[in-house]
């Protein structure tokens, strides 16, 4: 019971913190945006922490004393955001988070967790906690060449107490500060009631219903954090920035601040996984549009270059040096980015082998115990489509696309039966070229990656949920049937979302006799620390050769790519 209350302590600690740095990071890059919404300031909070993380981590380990004193410095912040909110809108915000906040725990109550944690997720995040800047890292095995900025962020949260049982907490929280920014885009609010809707609708009706099959396909489907890792984050978020992208569109004039929950979502996905870098397209509509907006050449650069601008530009920059100091590449497994000249580079073959390696896998040429023949004749073209259809489509894809189709016809039916007929429907221009950039990315991810956990679950559901939201979006329904059928949805969704959990921890409870109320961690074996050990080892000899003045070539090894000294 005692690591439970250390679990849920610590964890509500960092959201408030992280909250609180939302608040410091408007101060400081857009002072003119006013955002009481605990979300996207929590959202703030994750990127600017991410800056934080990969800056700090060149001169120091994120140890006990740093996260601690970062993490208090962040309450100042909440403090802040305190004394600035009318006592309305704080007790509102408040009561949402501690309700959204006490449903999603119940997803952190977790025993086992998914084959590339202790892998290379828990290992590499561990290793920012004990050691500053390693460079060569890439060498002691394939995951740490590709690293995320969940792994930087979750090491802000290695506290006394908690210890490391708190890398899992990006996950929870993306999901958390992502369902309170689409309850408010919806129109729901918690209060003395429970459960409120505003009496006029906030946002244009298009958002409301993306939003609300946002919201439930991420509960229903994602539910499972251990399953999250460096990519359902990245989705979830996606789903975000097609809303702001939408309500962008929606607008005749500019507005601040959706350019920087624009940009933030942009910069948030592409440090997750570097090949989100491609969805840098769906900025063209939005752009373009301002473009229109402000004729101007100077205008339009007084307008976004901003200070956030820059802010995100260093960002960038760092995750590219997070790839560049780990396996020589600015982008691996991309050959073209690499400089195989450097004394930790991974070598120009290895780099073409691993890219054909995840094509190999990821379009069904690989599985425990399974390799296809010719790996490099099976990858072009189309050649794998067949395989593919067989070992992955059948039951993967199609037990996805089923719940989509089935989820996607629920609301159809519903709202439709509940609207008439308004106006013939107009599909606005901008619309169809975001809707055309969807297909250019959803192509991408079919011929080059095709496995659902690159992309591949947003990208299916924004095709289905888009067209549908437009559709319905051109009925008139009565706002007391609306509140209604929405009201309902999101309690069906929540019910499904623990439900499908407490089933979840049953199970572990059978399998692994996890139960949370006496034992609430993670299971965390000795092989986690493995590759912890060998760097520790390495370094250690290293200083042993330089005080030694002995680093002859009998008494130095090749291991993991370095010069092992041996006694």
């Amino acid at each position: 019971m005692t690591n439970l209350l250390i679990l849920i302590t610590t964890f509500f600690f960092v959201s408030i913190s992280l909250i609180g740095y939302g608040t410091i990071f408007l101060k400081i890059f857009s002072k003119d945006s006013q955002i009481s919404n605990f979300g996207y300031l929590g959202i703030f909070g994750l990127v600017f922490s991410i800056f934080i993380s990969y800056f700090t981590n060149f001169f120091l380990p994120h140890d006990y004393i740093f996260n601690s004193i970062y993490l208090i410095l962040g309450l100042f912040g909440f403090i802040m955001l305190i004394k600035q909110l009318s006592r309305n809108v704080l007790k509102k915000e408040i009561i949402s988070f501690i309700v959204i906040f006490s449903i999603s725990l119940i997803s952190l109550l977790i025993f086992k967790n998914h084959d590339d944690f202790p892998y290379y997720h828990f290992v590499y995040t561990y290793n920012l906690t004990q050691f500053d800047l390693n460079i060569g890292i890439g060498q002691f095995n394939h995951g740490f060449r590709t690293p995320s900025s969940i792994f930087y962020i979750n090491s802000l949260f290695f506290l006394p107490l908690i210890k490391y049982f708190s890398f899992n907490f990006t996950s929870v929280i993306v999901l958390i500060f992502a369902n309170i920014i689409l309850l408010k885009k919806i129109g729901i609010s918690f209060s003395s009631k429970i459960l409120s809707f505003k009496k006029e609708l906030s946002q244009p009706y298009v958002i409301i219903l993306f939003s609300l099959l946002s919201l439930m396909f991420i509960n229903i489907f994602f539910y499972r954090v251990s399953e999250h890792g460096t990519d359902r984050s990245a989705q979830i978020l996606v789903m975000l920035l097609i809303i702001e992208i939408i309500d962008a569109l929606q607008r005749k004039n500019y507005n601040n601040i959706i350019n920087l929950k624009i940009l933030t979502l942009v910069i948030f996905i592409i440090s997750l996984k570097a090949f989100y870098i491609l969805y840098l397209l769906l900025l063209l509509p939005v752009y373009y549009s301002y473009y229109q907006l402000f004729k101007s050449h100077g205008l339009i650069i007084k307008k976004l270059l901003s200070r956030y601008l820059f802010f995100y530009l260093l960002i960038f920059l760092l995750i590219l040096s997070s790839y560049f100091f780990s396996t020589g590449c600015l982008l691996y497994p991309v050959e073209i980015t690499c400089f195989d000249n450097l004394s930790w580079s991974i070598p120009i073959k290895q780099v073409e082998q691993m890219n054909q390696w995840y094509q190999q896998w990821s379009k069904a040429g690989a599985a425990p115990g399974f390799r296809v023949d010719n790996p490099e004749i099976y990858i072009k073209h189309f050649n794998w489509v067949s395989n593919w259809i067989d070992k992955y489509f059948f039951n993967k894809v199609s037990d996805f696309l089923f719940g989509i189709i089935f989820l996607s016809l629920v609301i159809l039916v519903s709202f439709q039966m509940n609207s008439e007929n308004k106006d013939k429907l107009k599909i606005n221009k901008k619309y169809l070229i975001l809707y055309i950039i969807i297909f250019v990315l959803f192509f991408e991810w079919f011929y080059n990656h095709p496995a659902l956990r690159y992309g591949g679950y947003n990208l299916i559901s924004i095709i289905f949920f888009l067209p549908i939201s437009i559709y319905l979006s051109a009925k008139k329904i009565n706002v007391k049937n609306l509140k209604l059928l929405i009201t309902i949805f999101v309690i069906l969704t929540f019910t499904i979302f623990l439900g499908r959990n407490i089933n979840r921890i049953y199970n572990e409870n059978v399998l692994y006799k996890y139960n949370p109320l006496k034992q609430a961690y993670y299971k965390v074996d000795n092989e986690y620390f493995n590759e912890y050990k060998n760097l520790k080892k390495l370094i250690s000899n290293y200083y042993k050769c330089i005080q030694t003045q002995d680093c002859s070539e009998n008494k130095l090894k090749m291991k993991y790519g370095f010069f092992i000294f041996e006694n």
